[in-house]
């Protein structure tokens, strides 16, 4: 079946503008779970908007995590249980605090200035997609925060999706599970979920870029931390003697490829090394990485190349050393969706009954799916329609957001109208 809901009937932005407005910026360098316990401000309103729904089981655990559940409505037994997924938090790399939405009406072409900082500009040159937008509801922040859309937009398109579907229950569906998460920017945004609890056998993370995408391929990725161990000396009398770790660590971060092999050299499925942060003192000092690639088999040889650097470099600092830590972080999801063809076959067949031409991406980068898809909830990752991450000119549009809401409601039902055929 199609599914109709008139525009009047969404109410996806004023979730939107709602959820921007709670900062939820997640911190790399906190131990605890949620990293920020901010995170929880804006779970207990998602709960609270869920109780009001009807949906009595919706909770914000310990954890940072808001579980919920619609009941199927179809009297078909087998339907599997689908997850739908978006994460709370916000980029620690831009401010997420006092976030002011503007909305850019009837967008016709031409600048989006944003007020508090007239030098942040949107043009269609420095955002390309803005050209498939003439007509829509722009959304930014005011210039001196990020917006927030990542995954902001995520969350209020499945909150619409969920209201609609109570709203309509002429659509079918089975079981569906809600999943809000905290820590997703930091890599943490699965450490904590309790897989029996969820009872999900499939998933769909609702966090991705230009209307009408899914994602089915992810990088793969390592952390790497490079510790050297130099030669200490008073300054007055280190003549011969000092051999500075930092200073080393420099060199090493000096001497890897300029060409290649780096954020800012590569696109498409080309893999990076990309060093992150630099700390220390003339003794030891560190270095630490992310090594991303689409073939497991590249990160090792991405990392034989920083190992390499570092023995080439090493070799002027004979009193020097240095030793790898790599751990794992996340394995490319398209080794797990290879397996259930049919999860992304349904999420294209949604985009096109919303009316969208799918478009089946890679991702540069992951998402909590990635590693959703290895412990045992294959997911994708489905537009949610935010642009710009983790910066000042980050923006939505409203009519992306909408299309997003169909596309989650229309999931639903063909896994329901897979199993009466």
């Amino acid at each position: 079946m199609s599914i109709f809901i008139h525009p009047q009937e969404h109410r996806v932005t004023e979730r939107f503008l709602r959820y921007v407005q709670i900062d939820t910026q997640s911190d790399p360098y906190a131990t605890t779970h949620p990293s920020t316990e901010k995170q929880k401000n804006l779970g207990k309103l998602l709960v609270q908007e869920l109780h009001e729904l009807g949906i009595q089981d919706a909770h914000l655990d310990k954890f940072g995590y808001v579980y919920a559940t619609i009941e199927s409505n179809t009297d078909q037994a087998n339907v599997p249980v689908i997850c739908f997924c978006s994460h709370m938090d916000t980029s620690p790399d831009c401010s997420g605090k006092d976030v002011k939405p503007i909305i850019h009406h009837n967008y016709q072409g031409g600048p989006l200035i944003l007020p508090d900082d007239p030098s942040q500009q949107l043009t269609e040159l420095n955002h390309p997609d803005l050209k498939n937008q003439y007509g829509n509801d722009i959304i930014t922040a005011s210039g001196t925060t990020l917006l927030g859309a990542d995954n902001k937009a995520g969350l209020a398109a499945i909150m619409d999706a969920v209201a609609l579907l109570i709203k309509h229950p002429e659509i079918a569906h089975g079981k569906i599970r809600i999943l809000f998460t905290p820590d997703e920017e930091i890599g943490r945004g699965v450490d904590k979920i309790d897989m029996a609890k969820l009872g999900a056998d499939f998933g769909y993370t609702i966090d991705g870029e230009t209307a009408g995408s899914i994602e089915d391929e992810t990088f793969s990725a390592d952390g790497v931390i490079l510790t050297i161990n130099g030669v200490s000396a008073h300054p007055g009398f280190a003549k011969g003697k000092m051999q500075s770790a930092i200073k080393i660590a420099a060199a090493i971060v000096d001497a890897l490829p300029k060409d290649r092999l780096s954020p800012e050299t590569t696109q498409d499925k080309e893999g990076f090394i990309h060093p992150v942060a630099m700390n220390g003192t003339v003794e030891q000092a560190t270095v630490e990485f992310i090594v991303r690639d689409f073939e497991n088999t590249h990160l090792k040889e991405h990392e034989a190349v920083i190992e390499a650097t570092a023995k080439r470099v090493l070799q002027q600092y004979p009193g020097a050393s240095f030793s790898l830590e790599i751990r794992e972080q996340y394995r490319n999801m398209k080794q797990v969706l290879a397996k259930y063809p049919e999860v992304v076959e349904i999420g294209l067949e949604a985009i096109r009954r919303v009316g969208l031409k799918p478009i089946r991406r890679s991702i540069r980068g992951g998402t909590d799916g990635s590693r959703l898809s290895f412990m045992g909830l294959p997911c994708p990752n489905v537009f949610a329609g935010e642009h710009a991450f983790h910066g000042k000119q980050e923006w939505v549009s409203v009519q992306d957001m909408q299309q997003s809401v169909l596309t989650i409601m229309h999931i639903a039902n063909l896994w329901a109208e897979k199993e009466r055929t």
